[in-house]
């Protein structure tokens, strides 16, 4: 997210995020019940891998809404947007709008990345083809919404220009190695000597669809992004609804 030119102000960091990371990082540590599995990356990114290519043949629904507030915590501003993420007559994965944005967003301004992220980072799958991008680190083990979870916590090994990546932490499944929570944010934040576009930390919760693979729900964050010219307080939630699998016998129609 960049500052409106307009308003000269807004974006980065959490403040109670990196808090919780940190003093979460202590009681894992400290709470080890015993060692890992020594491929547990490996097993995860099979698994991701299973899932992203399970998710491709799904159909649903993504609705992203941003909140910009005021010094006193009123909201001043807002986007709004439905995409369906839907199949062409000739089977090729599309996104469609449900209708036109609604965009009276006054301090900052939605950018390329922040629409990449929307579609590649804030629902991060850690597939065989990036588990190669990243190092990650076992900080413990901890249960997750009744779920015994390994947490990982990631980070790019390094970011090549244009490149678009998650840093953060990872709840795995001890069973089957599905990701059950990410808590992170999109790096890098780009900063130039003349422009800022800066990103929220968020987390993105997982449920099974049809008993079986984790698809993402909901991915919420509340954080203040900090301009030269200011903090910037946002707000953003993404909800992934309407799962259906896209098969012989379904029939996707378009609007006209």
């Amino acid at each position: 997210m960049a500052i409106d030119a307009a308003v000269q102000t807004t974006t980065s960091v959490v403040r109670n995020w990196r808090i919780r990371f940190i003093l979460a990082s202590v009681v894992w540590i400290n709470a080890w019940a015993g060692d890992p599995p020594a491929d547990l990356v490996r097993r995860v990114a099979l698994r991701e891998t299973e899932t992203a290519q399970a998710q491709a043949n799904y159909t649903y629904r993504q609705s992203l809404t941003i909140d910009e507030f005021d010094k006193t915590n009123v909201i001043v501003g807002s986007y709004w947007e439905q995409r369906d993420i839907i199949f062409s007559p000739k089977q090729e994965r599309t996104e469609q709008m449900v209708a036109r944005p609604f965009d009276n967003l006054h301090r900052i301004k939605l950018t390329d990345e922040d629409f990449r992220d929307l579609r590649d980072v804030q629902p991060f799958l850690l597939t065989q083809d990036q588990m190669f991008s990243y190092e990650a680190r076992f900080k413990g083990e901890e249960s997750m919404d009744g779920v015994d979870c390994y947490v990982l916590h990631i980070q790019p090994r390094q970011i090549l220009q244009g490149q678009r990546l998650f840093e953060g932490m990872l709840w795995v499944d001890q069973k089957d190695f599905s990701i059950v929570r990410s808590e992170g944010q999109a790096v890098p934040q780009i900063r130039t000597t003349t422009t800022e576009n800066l990103f929220p930390h968020f987390t993105t919760l997982r449920e099974k669809v049809d008993g079986n693979v984790r698809f993402p729900v909901t991915t919420y964050g509340d954080d203040t992004l900090y301009f030269r010219n200011g903090p910037q307080r946002i707000r953003m939630i993404i909800r992934y609804s309407q799962y259906k699998k896209f098969g012989a016998e379904s029939k996707i129609t378009f609007d006209k």
